[in-house]
């Protein structure tokens, strides 16, 4: 598993946790040979299964869980060029792990961590030369969603065998908007029109659902900052008004904000602002806030849906 000139991204495909351990810490192992910073970010259990099968080893590996990196999956770019930027100067190489997709991830959730698995080529495209090697497994996993990580990968290994993905859709499908429609709210949720002007009533709006799901008021000021950011996107750039849903489940609360705008940028609200920009900074701090994030773009507008667990 040589490092390449470029960013490499493949998908490890594993059946169960011997499977797992045997392969990536062999992966982890040459890299620390080969003195390469190495990142590992998986679940809170295989860490403790490296840690252990790797022994001294482990000393020169970074670790960190992937249910607090990702949870939400928009999160775990950021994460990754923190990682390239403080560790890959002079074009040092790299080494990575990351396993977004498990079994139990909600639907929602599982089409938000395929689209960061593209995202990931968009990127890290052109840059400085770094190996990630995202694990699949075999056995826990659906067949449709091993298929995508062919979709979403250059490459593929099993095994010892790795090899170019015949089935990878390239660059310029994964920067082009992210148009996939996104399920029908449950039963027929009120909507809440709003236009250029003061949102206040907005803003109440959402903190009573907030507080009828039972959401803390922390999780309510949180949600009510995500949908002002949202609905001032809408008002800026979407046609000076929009209009809101709001609904819940028995486990989280949603909200929607559609308008007429267009987003162009693939990795929108994935990247960290610089100090000096100008726009990027809502759907960032929309990111930081809530649970889960879906945008969704074409010639008739953009819908942003936000999701806060209510536990």
């Amino acid at each position: 598993m040589s490092v390449d000139t470029q960013f490499r991204h493949e998908a490890l495909l594993y059946a169960g946790d011997a499977d797992f351990v045997e392969s990536t810490s062999a992966f982890i192992r040459e890299g620390v040979a080969n003195d390469e910073p190495t990142l590992v970010v998986v679940s809170a259990a295989k860490i403790d299964m490296l840690r252990e099968n790797l022994g001294l080893d482990a000393h020169g590996v970074l670790f960190a869980d992937m249910k607090d990196v990702g949870l939400n999956p928009a999160r775990i770019i950021p994460a990754w060029r923190d990682f390239v930027a403080e560790f890959g100067t002079g074009g040092r190489r790299l080494r990575g792990i990351g396993e977004p997709i498990w079994k139990g991830r909600g639907a929602a959730e599982l089409v938000e961590s395929q689209r960061h698995e593209a995202l990931l080529n968009v990127a890290f495209a052109g840059g400085q030369p770094w190996y990630l090697l995202c694990p699949y497994d075999t056995e826990a996993l659906e067949p449709a969603v091993i298929e995508e990580a062919f979709r979403s990968h250059p490459f593929t290994s099993q095994g010892n065998a790795s090899q170019e993905s015949s089935l990878y859709v390239g660059l310029e499908v994964e920067s082009g908007p992210f148009d996939a429609p996104l399920p029908e709210p449950p039963g027929d949720p009120p909507e809440f029109d709003f236009e250029t002007g003061p949102i206040f009533g907005l803003r109440r709006v959402v903190a009573r659902h907030a507080l009828d799901a039972g959401l803390s008021s922390a999780k309510t000021a949180d949600l009510v900052l995500a949908v002002t950011e949202v609905a001032g996107n809408s008002l800026r750039h979407g046609g000076g008004k929009g209009t809101l849903q709001i609904w819940q489940d028995p486990f989280t609360l949603c909200c929607e904000v559609r308008d007429r705008g267009y987003i162009p940028h693939p990795l929108v609200g994935r990247e960290r602002p610089t100090a000096d920009a100008d726009s990027g900074r809502g759907l960032w701090l929309v990111n930081q806030l809530c649970d889960l994030v879906q945008v969704r773009t074409n010639a008739s507008g953009t819908v942003v849906r936000l999701h806060l667990s209510r536990a």
